[in-house]
């Protein structure tokens, strides 16, 4: 019995005792606790040998009730030969019964929370009769929720301004854009379609040369000084180009190399806007009553996309000063489960994006977000028991019913949302983070800072210099 338990089948059938009661309540034994770093506890517990022998008699006797051994008659074998030959295994199977039903009543005795499973290190001396073991786990942090009077949030005030309708329109319109071919020189934002031809060294190279080949100058589709070299270029032209590769190019045979590119104008096309008219409407095939009907439709959800950007940018900023009032130790073991869990989640995503599923994927890459979802479930499970916070099932129906707006048919989606308990779930949890952050929003200030439209929808990301 040397080797340490690992145990998962341990830790499962030891939470079955527990909640079947009885057999760990008739265990007497020595329990002592020892800290570890952090939040690993080391508790060791000496069982009484008098239940050992009593557990091993008793055992031995149901042994020998049903022995097949050579020279004697079913169930008349010698309890001196019974004991002699299986008192060891007997052994082995009280132990592991004992330590079975004695962990968690030692956990309830010690008040301790145990957070993944136990290594169980046993430990056997025969000679005195005593049998005992070492579990080595960690334990669950003590949430105490602090004041968060101090911490500020950040509240966006924006609308939706008649130039940021009338952008939006613009990229609908761009999506409608047709080409008319030009017999003028090109210029940025010009469609050339071209035949090209590259080489390094003089020779050709692995998708250096295409025909056909339709490219809208400007957009930076190409390596710099491509689509530069190509302005002022009419149909009918050849140019030849003489480039380098960026240092950082994804094709490594690539990165640094010059090369040259023999290019053919075929045509030159510029771009063509669609009227705003009932036909351009018509054309999504989603709006009814022309061309105001669909204005009115465009603001409409334009104004719930800004009013839910602003609500996840407040919800951030709390779960941000949730965090960092209340510091946490948090078990290990919990973040290597919710990191197995985020990179199981990322494969299935890469899978059902056409990707390959089977990408090396280390676990440390999710280790930091693991913590954080970790931290925010102890402290928000926190902030329900204090606050004695319950699920608001009006705002329940309300969100399903939101939901089911973006649909044709909203009554399909809310039935199927109602029929389906492991989907109603996720709206549930949705629904309680929000009354989460409702409290949370109570207790903090909140400045207003006047935004636009844009900066809400599109925030540019943050460098040094704005920190500083």
């Amino acid at each position: 019995m040397a080797a340490a338990w690992g145990a998962a089948a341990f830790y499962d059938n030891a939470q079955s005792d527990q909640s079947g009661g009885g057999t760990a309540g008739e265990v007497f034994m020595q329990v002592s606790v020892e800290s570890k770093e952090g939040l690993k506890r080391q508790m060791t517990v000496e069982l009484p040998a008098e239940k050992i022998n009593e557990a091993m008699e008793s055992r031995l006797k149901e042994v020998s009730r049903s022995a097949n051994m050579d020279g004697f008659r079913p169930g008349k074998v010698p309890m001196s030969v019974v004991r002699k030959r299986f008192s060891e295994q007997v052994r082995q199977e009280v132990f592991g019964d004992l330590v079975q039903s004695s962990y968690f009543e030692a956990l309830t005795q010690e008040k301790l929370e145990p957070a993944g499973q136990p290594i169980i290190e046993p430990h056997d001396d025969v000679a005195e009769g005593a049998m005992g073991y070492t579990a080595m786990f960690e334990v669950m942090p003590e949430v105490k929720l602090n004041d968060l009077s101090a911490a500020v949030i950040n509240r966006p005030v924006a609308e939706v301004a008649d130039a940021d309708m009338e952008a939006m329109i613009d990229k609908l319109r761009n999506q409608r854009i047709t080409w008319n071919d030009v017999e003028r020189e090109s210029k940025d934002g010009d469609q050339m379609t071209m035949n090209f031809k590259g080489f390094i060294d003089g020779e050709t190279f692995e998708g250096g040369s295409a025909d056909g080949v339709p490219l809208v100058l400007g957009s930076g589709s190409m390596i710099d000084g491509f689509e530069a070299g190509l302005l002022g270029a009419k149909a009918g032209e050849s140019r030849t180009l003489e480039l380098t590769f960026p240092e950082e190019y994804q094709a490594e045979h690539l990165a640094g190399k010059a090369a040259t590119f023999e290019i053919e104008v075929i045509k030159v096309a510029e771009s063509v806007l669609p009227e705003l008219d009932d036909e351009f409407v018509k054309s999504f095939g989603t709006y009814d009553g022309g061309v105001e009907a669909m204005k009115e439709d465009i603001r409409a959800n334009m104004e719930r996309e800004l009013s839910e950007r602003i609500r996840s940018v407040q919800k951030e900023q709390a779960m941000d000063a949730l965090l960092e009032a209340n510091p946490l130790d948090v078990p290990q073991a919990l973040i290597e489960q919710e990191s197995l869990a985020l990179q199981k989640q990322t494969r299935e995503n890469m899978q059902q994006n056409g990707q390959k599923g089977n990408i090396d994927l280390p676990l440390n890459l999710f280790e930091e977000q693991a913590k954080r979802r970790v931290s925010l479930g102890l402290l928000m499970a926190e902030v329900i028991k204090e606050n004695e916070i319950k699920l608001d099932q009006e705002r329940v129906l309300a969100k399903v019913a939101q939901f089911a707006s973006t649909y044709e048919e909203p009554q399909e989606v809310i039935d199927y949302y109602n029929s389906d308990k492991q989907q109603l779930a996720g709206v549930e949890n949705v629904v309680i983070e929000d009354q989460i952050v409702d409290w949370i929003l109570e207790q903090v200030k909140i400045e207003d800072s006047a935004s636009t439209f844009d900066e809400v929808m599109n925030p540019q990301p943050k460098t040094e210099t704005d920190d500083a």
